[in-house]
């Protein structure tokens, strides 16, 4: 599998940086962060590494419409409209809930960025995606749907490269790092990080912080992430057999549901902003390094580690949930 071949959507390698009043707050601990909040496409996120190749098939396909689907203030949806802008495509959306009065965070970022939105209720995971295919079909758009979260095994290619960045931005600061923690929800970052880690060698466990404790089209995270990265791994040609229990999720930040935001979520946004003047987003990453704060004052892991925080981006959000981080 050639990792080159994608379209260029991004700015990359993303910045790997030190939070040095993080490490002096957590004694023991010396604290780095991968800035995929600084992509460059529409405010940046992770979902850039996923769409170079998700856009590059459509392309490839002869495509010239996609269809996506996720919440209201999906940054993965948001981030799918402005690469279809920037690769002259038409994007659908299909997004949980009810059309609302006023558009804000991601949803108005997806709006200016040109994408037809569509509201489909309860269904917020493209359980409707094909009855919208069959719809755009028949007025002779050739499509091409990317799941939720951008999570298959093409899409997760995005972050089989980035193990590649990142091992190669450790090897230059002759660095090591034991443990990566980031958010899981969709699977594809989890299945992606999981088999970069194999194929390249990278010496780090993974951390993956779930996010959302409801399930894919009846499956749970764990089985969607080994799902995507044994198809992920025929690609290589990679013959290590991947097993439901290797598939690791650091669960109990997830009890309040997905989206809603608690003093958790609030106290790590703070945290990091006040302290090192990066913002979180209040879905994902704030719950994801807020779990990682607790595995650092509790001691869950190891002392003396070196210990990176992945940031997946999503600072759009904030601005839907202002009343709530006020």
């Amino acid at each position: 599998m050639n990792l080159d071949k994608k379209i260029s959507l991004g700015f990359f390698p993303t910045p790997l940086q030190p939070l040095p009043r993080q490490s002096v707050k957590y004694p023991g601990y010396t604290i780095f962060i991968k800035r995929d909040d600084q992509t460059g496409l529409a405010s940046g996120g992770n979902k850039t590494r996923k769409l170079e190749y998700l856009i590059q098939e459509a392309i490839e396909n002869n495509c010239d419409t996609v269809i996506t689907a996720g919440a209201q203030q999906s940054n993965h949806c948001r981030q799918t409209a402005a690469a279809c802008a920037a690769s002259g495509l038409e994007c659908h959306l299909l997004l949980g809930g009810t059309d609302p009065e006023k558009y804000n965070g991601n949803l108005l970022l997806s709006y200016l960025l040109g994408a037809k939105i569509h509201f489909a209720g309860e269904s917020r995971k493209g359980e409707d995606i094909d009855l919208l295919k069959t719809e755009l079909d028949t007025k002779g758009k050739r499509c091409y749907i990317i799941p939720y979260g951008g999570s298959n095994s093409i899409g997760a290619l995005g972050f089989v490269n980035a193990v590649k960045e990142l091992q190669q931005q450790l090897t230059t600061l002759d660095l090591e790092i034991g443990y990566i923690f980031f958010a899981s929800s969709s699977g594809g970052t989890q299945a992606g990080l999981t088999l970069g880690k194999d194929l390249f060698g990278l010496n780090a466990e993974l951390m993956a912080v779930s996010i959302d404790k409801t399930e894919t089209q009846g499956l749970s995270l764990e089985q969607v992430v080994l799902n995507i990265l044994r198809e992920e791994k025929n690609l290589f040609g990679f013959e290590k057999d991947y097993r439901l229990e290797e598939i690791r999720l650091i669960k109990g930040y997830d009890e309040n549901g997905y989206g809603v935001v608690t003093n958790d979520e609030l106290f790590a946004i703070k945290e990091l902003a006040t302290s090192e003047g990066i913002v979180l987003d209040p879905v994902y990453t704030a719950r994801a390094f807020y779990g990682m704060l607790d595995h650092l004052k509790n001691k869950k892991i190891p002392t003396g580690s070196n210990v990176l925080f992945w940031h997946t981006g999503g600072l759009p959000a904030n601005f839907y949930y202002a009343d709530q981080l006020q």
